[in-house]
């Protein structure tokens, strides 16, 4: 049987923590960031737990994880 092919997007967007959660970057700290306040910048760096709506969706895409 073939080896089963992970989605290269998702690789770039998620990490698998020992414990098996997933890790996800924060969102809106791209662009547009001279009306955001330096607090919320702030806080919006580092990483955060995937919602557990979203981890079998993700789970598929990263087969070997």
């Amino acid at each position: 049987m073939p080896k089963m092919k992970t989605k290269s997007g998702a690789a770039k967007r998620f990490r698998v923590r020992g414990s098996g959660s997933i890790k996800r970057t924060h969102s809106f700290l791209r662009h547009i960031l001279t009306k955001k306040s330096t607090k919320r910048k702030r806080n919006l760096r580092g990483m955060t737990a995937l919602h557990a709506r979203d981890v079998a969706h993700v789970r598929a895409m990263l087969p070997y994880a």
